[in-house]
């Protein structure tokens, strides 16, 4: 991996997968809306680290995030669609405008970023393109209807892209995490009665536990990935048997 840009890179797991392919030797281009958080990590991590605010939920802001990174740095090799955020919140104590915001992040900002780099990624016929995603997007549970339908319609655009990507040398992945042990629950004020039972049966994730996965994936691309090992069980039974996952899910 020469060149890998990675949304969602001010904190987090998105942080953590910066640090691990620098490490690799690669020059990493950390995208993220907060400037000040996002240089922040740049120069924690230092020489390889190139902050790159943007909003990528904007496009036209990621068409010029696209332009400049390829005139100055190339075509990456690697994108990690990692940008992500959202409320637990049933539909009647969402509203509208805060529904749009969940959705653009995760998946109007991967579709941007997606579309505007694509066209060199597919010029050159070779790349990774890896979207993080939730449980969530196969498995909803209560109070979750913003956040589990940006996380589905996530899922929804990796199948759809996979097909379109058939036979031109670029991959699209798609990794689930399980509960990531981050500033995520804190930010958006999720209590802990508010997580399914399930969870406790799983293994908590480090965000440095994710960017080793991610660069397994790197490393072995394949169009689905879970992790730990002990969610693939559950996503399973949703997939399924997703009335009785639901029904599991509600306790």
């Amino acid at each position: 991996m020469k060149l890998v840009l990675i949304t969602g890179a001010s904190s987090g797991v998105g942080a953590a997968a910066a640090r691990k392919f620098v490490r690799w030797g690669a020059k990493v281009i950390l995208v993220a809306r907060s400037a000040e958080a996002l240089d922040a990590v740049a120069d924690d991590i230092g020489f390889g680290a190139i902050a790159a605010p943007c909003d990528a939920a904007d496009p036209e802001a990621v068409a010029a995030l696209a332009a400049q990174v390829l005139e100055t740095h190339g075509v990456p090799d690697l994108i990690i669609n990692c940008a992500g955020a959202g409320a637990w919140k049933s539909v009647q104590d969402t509203p509208p405008q805060e529904a749009v915001i969940m959705m653009n992040a995760p998946y109007f900002a991967a579709f941007n970023i997606t579309h505007a780099f694509l066209p060199s990624l597919l010029a050159r016929g070779a790349g990774q393109i890896m979207h993080i995603n939730s449980p969530a997007c196969v498995a909803a549970w209560p109070n979750s209807a913003g956040y589990a339908a940006a996380r589905a319609a996530l899922l929804g655009f990796h199948r759809a892209l996979s097909q379109d990507l058939a036979g031109t040398g670029v991959e699209s992945s798609h990794i689930i995490f399980g509960r990531v042990d981050t500033a995520f629950f804190a930010d958006n004020n999720v209590q802990e009665s508010d997580i399914p039972w399930l969870d406790k049966l799983i293994p908590r994730l480090s965000a440095e536990d994710c960017a080793e996965a991610l660069a397994d994936v790197a490393l072995r691309p394949r169009p689905y990935a879970i992790f730990p090992f002990l969610l693939v069980p559950h996503i399973a039974v949703a997939m399924v048997a997703p009335r009785f996952a639901a029904w599991l899910l509600r306790f």
